[in-house]
């Protein structure tokens, strides 16, 4: 088994991100799904300034990761994604069945995320709300709202959603993951197994694991318990700042887990608000680090830089004139002491820009011109998201609940065998992904009730939806005439 197959994406199986290629190698594609959801012109994120620290450190002192919790749990939610079961959003394993008996019912998931704009911006795993049709953002305090998203980035596992509150939310402040050192005490907040908002501690065991991708890939290990739920949530320091972003487990063993530095989000975040995507330099090499033995193997002019293993056709690298056994040791007179620097300071960089490689060839110094692409996707990155771009399906008018109903008449009634004596609305159709079937109501069900509001046509049940409030959860009391009972459920409304 090889390592990337030892470890699991926390929520859903992982993407096998290919390897080996610098700064963009990988499959021909732009993430075009998720493009233009918002204007160019949007204002910057909002996000936290530091606070003081939670505890003030003393030697010897303990960490107080109860006020840590305390301070950062508002700002965690609970994400629910749903993909109609038509196979539009293509669901691969990260989706269970709600019902196995009905194959028109939604595939659902589940995991967390954190507000860190209090307008409502959030971050959590792409794989998360990969290939979703509707995404349920429910915050500590029971409210629930149906999230938009706002831009992704595959690469890096990352996703950008956005809520319509009607008041500030609580944010959680962002740190420093370049400042982190193992053995220092962390503590994670998200839903694994459902079990919402449970914290778990442990230290950082590791920095710039790699995992799937060996050009981007710089995950901080801990072994802070992550489970399945985790997926998306925020891996906090001891000050109450988040330094990352819980994302996969080994499958090899217990209590290790992995999370995307937050260094790595908060230069991009901005690209994910204006243009829903992000944007990366590309050369089109393949690297490796200048090691002593390959040095005094190949005679090369440099102990440090980066080696060029591979140059990929038709690429920028190829047409600058770069080739295997090059070693580049600057871009723009910066030195390059190693080829994750190169990588990490191309990627930085817009297509587009012209940069000047310092090359070592032979023990003799060179330099090329590079003009940069855009980096590409592997295949296996790309985003499943579904047609409706988790917006409000299409087609048939439904209401807020993601649903259509009619007054009952007197065929109905025979048709369904109701008794005379029952009022309320028959539900005539339900969204497949809506929240109305995510709380398994179904054509044919009488919605009776409204938050104790008697429902008797449905002008009551337009007046009904009227009155709730955005984030407001329905308590809808139902007759199921299969059981011949009453059920009463609870339906997160669309907010429109």
């Amino acid at each position: 088994m090889t390592r990337a197959a030892g470890v699991f994406i926390v929520f859903a199986s992982v993407v096998g991100f290919l390897l080996g290629l610098v700064a963009a190698s990988g499959g021909p594609r732009p993430v075009t799904t998720a493009t233009a959801l918002h204007p160019a012109d949007a204002p910057p994120l909002n996000l936290a300034s530091h606070p003081a620290p939670v505890f003030a450190p003393t030697t010897g002192a303990a960490v107080d990761f109860a006020a840590v919790a305390a301070r950062v749990n508002a700002a965690v939610v609970n994400v629910d994604a749903a993909v109609r079961g038509d196979g539009r959003g293509r669901p691969g394993p990260r989706w269970r069945r709600d019902m196995v008996d009905d194959p028109g019912a939604p595939r659902e998931g589940s995991g967390s995320g954190f507000f860190i704009d209090p307008s409502g911006y959030l971050l959590t795993n792409f794989h998360v709300v990969d290939g979703a049709d509707r995404i349920t953002v429910t915050l500590v305090d029971g409210r629930a709202f149906r999230a938009e998203l706002v831009g992704v980035d595959p690469l890096i596992d990352v996703a950008l959603l956005k809520i319509n509150a009607t008041e500030d939310v609580p944010v959680a402040v962002l740190g420093d993951s370049q400042s982190l050192r193992p053995g220092q005490w962390v503590c994670a907040i998200g839903n694994p197994l459902g079990y919402v908002h449970s914290v778990t501690v442990g230290v950082i065991s590791f920095l710039g694991r790699k995992l799937f991708n060996s050009t981007l890939d710089a995950y901080i290990q801990t072994d802070a318990a992550i489970s399945l739920g985790n997926s998306g949530g925020p891996l906090i320091d001891s000050e109450g700042r988040v330094v990352g972003i819980t994302t996969a487990i080994s499958a090899q063993a217990a209590n290790i887990g992995f999370a995307i530095p937050i260094s790595q989000v908060v230069p991009v975040l901005q690209q994910l608000r204006e243009r829903g995507r992000v944007s990366r330099g590309y050369l089109g090499i393949g690297l490796t680090q200048v090691t002593p033995a390959l040095q005094r193997a190949l005679g090369l002019g440099a102990d440090r830089g980066a080696l060029v293993q591979e140059v990929t056709p038709e690429t920028p690298a190829e047409r600058s004139g770069l080739r295997a056994y090059d070693v580049i040791v600057s871009v723009d007179e910066l030195p390059v002491r190693s080829d994750e620097e190169l990588i990490r300071a191309i990627s930085a960089l817009a297509p587009g820009t012209t940069v000047r490689l310092g090359v070592m060839r032979d023990a003799e110094r060179r330099s090329l011109q590079v003009k940069l692409t855009e980096r590409p996707l592997p295949e296996s990155a790309r985003p499943r998201l579904a047609e409706s771009d988790v917006r409000p399906a299409s087609g048939p008018d439904f209401s807020p609940l993601g649903l259509t109903v009619r007054d009952l008449d007197r065929a109905t009634r025979m048709r369904l065998q109701l008794p005379d004596t029952l009022g309320g609305v028959v539900v005539a159709d339900v969204d497949a992904a809506g929240p109305a079937r995510l709380a398994r109501v179904r054509a044919g069900h009488v919605l009776l009730e409204i938050n104790r509001r008697r429902i008797s046509s449905t002008a009551d049940y337009l007046a009904a939806l009227a009155a709730l409030r955005p984030g407001e959860v329905a308590a809808v009391l139902l007759y199921d005439q299969a059981g011949d009972q009453r059920v009463l459920t609870a339906i997160v409304p669309d907010v429109r």
